[in-house]
């Protein structure tokens, strides 16, 4: 009988991962709408971008309270240090997300030009980043 090595645990509760996946796909969306609005002046890309955000600001606020316990819950094992770096992406993902949408609650104009830009870059690639950590593989665990 051969011995086969035991599949490493998954980092998060599958449960956690699509949880996940809803803050992930609505930052994105919310950064494509933005470029569509600002290459259109169609002032609805600016409604959908807020849509967007308030979406990805409910759930990625469910996501990060989850992370948060994931972090304190595992702060001692050999995950934790990962377990906090994935909570502290997920916090600044989340802040960059509030600031962008009080941004995008301004009129059509200004609520999108180089700030509102710039904010919806930024909480994309923060959640891009932490569903990166997330679903990356754990590293083998020394014996």
């Amino acid at each position: 009988m051969s011995h086969r090595p035991l599949a490493p645990r998954p980092f998060l509760h599958p449960l956690h991962a699509l949880l996940l996946a809803f803050p992930v796909t609505f930052f994105v969306a919310a950064l494509l709408s933005d470029i569509a609005y600002l290459k259109s002046a169609e002032m609805q890309w600016s409604n959908f971008a807020s849509w967007h955000l308030v979406g990805a600001l409910v759930f990625g606020g469910f996501t990060l309270v989850w992370a948060l316990t994931l972090a304190i819950a595992r702060r001692r094992t050999p995950i934790g240090r990962r377990a906090r770096f994935y909570a502290a992406m997920l916090g600044g993902m989340w802040l960059a997300g509030l600031v962008n949408a009080f941004q995008h609650s301004r009129d059509a104009w200004s609520s999108v030009g180089t700030l509102g830009l710039v904010l919806s870059i930024a909480s994309a690639c923060l959640a891009l980043a932490a569903g990166w950590i997330a679903h990356a593989p754990l590293q083998e665990i020394a014996r």
